[in-house]
């Protein structure tokens, strides 16, 4: 059977919830600069649209950092794939991810940075799947919590399929 997408979060309600999120750091760092680290590949969606709703100033960096292969479930193993190309040292650093299950992977993560002296870091999610969840991680900012179901669009994806979609979609008739 080939999968289908049943939308679960229309494009509209997707830009509403990162323009809140967007007003929200605004006012949070209001007169700091906001250093954003963007977990590749899934997040750069995502945080390229929360950047332009940020007011105050923005830096941007990307880290590519995976517990996932092609199927539907985290593989448990966490590799990093794109360290960053600029120190923490100083910066107010929000990670930006697409979407938080386990909390395996952002869990490394957030170990890795905190080592690296940044003056604050906050973690920020468009999707937080807390049923998933084998890992503490305390997340700052949230566009949506999901009950477990497997998600594609808006950055993220089924075996590299479906990140253009400008909507989160619930993946149907997958094994």
């Amino acid at each position: 059977m080939a999968e289908t997408i049943k939308i679960m979060f229309s494009e509209e309600e997707v830009a509403a919830r990162i323009k809140e999120m967007g007003r929200q750091i605004s006012e949070d760092y209001a007169g700091k600069q906001v250093h954003l680290i963007c977990v590749l590949k899934g997040g750069v969606f995502f945080m390229c649209e929360l950047a332009k709703r940020i007011s105050v100033p923005v830096s941007l960096d990307f880290m590519s950092v995976s517990s996932y292969g092609d199927g539907t479930s985290s593989s448990g193993v966490v590799k990093i794939a794109k360290d960053l190309d600029e120190s923490l040292e100083g910066k107010h650093v929000i990670v930006v991810e697409d979407i938080i299950d386990s909390g395996r992977t952002l869990s490394y993560l957030l170990e890795i940075l905190a080592k690296r002296h940044p003056a604050s870091m906050k973690l920020c999610t468009l999707l937080d799947k807390p049923d998933r969840r084998v890992r503490k991680v305390d997340v700052d900012y949230t566009g949506f919590e999901i009950p477990d179901e497997f998600v594609v669009g808006y950055g993220l994806d089924y075996a590299q399929k479906y990140r253009n979609l400008p909507y989160i979609g619930i993946v149907e008739g997958v094994e």
